[in-house]
């Protein structure tokens, strides 16, 4: 079962070792073995990516995560709902903020999906938060 899309709070504190970044996914891993992934299941008459990434995410690994915040921002699309979901994430290196666009015809969810995965020594992740039928 996938976590809340607020639950991005959980990185405060966290320190990154890498960042991997599409305009569906984005991995967020952990020097505590664990890794945090950003997605969304598209349906029908919807659409939800990564529309823009601002700042180098290069600048959340190595230190810690000083704030990892999460809001929202609706909207009207062509034929129904748009939902704007800004993740910002800073470390002291600098900052990243990671806007993804969800437009759907209102009954389908625009929400992105957070769920955290083990990750083992290799790098590789093992086990996920979405594995559990809660």
């Amino acid at each position: 079962m996938a976590f809340d899309f607020e639950t991005i709070k959980q990185l405060n504190g966290k320190t990154l070792t890498k960042v991997d970044a599409s305009d569906e996914n984005i991995w967020f891993y952990t020097t505590d073995n664990k890794a945090v992934r950003l997605w969304h299941q598209q349906d029908c008459c919807e659409s939800v990516y990564v529309e823009d990434i601002v700042g180098d995410v290069s600048d959340l690994v190595g230190s810690p995560i000083l704030r990892a915040e999460v809001r929202t921002e609706d909207g009207e699309a062509d034929y129904g709902d748009l939902l704007y979901t800004y993740y910002e994430l800073a470390t002291i290196k600098g900052s990243v903020t990671i806007r993804w666009y969800g437009s759907s015809n209102g009954y389908y969810s625009t929400r992105v999906t957070l769920a955290e995965y083990d990750v083992d020594e290799d790098g590789d992740v093992v086990w996920s938060s979405e594995d559990i039928d809660w």
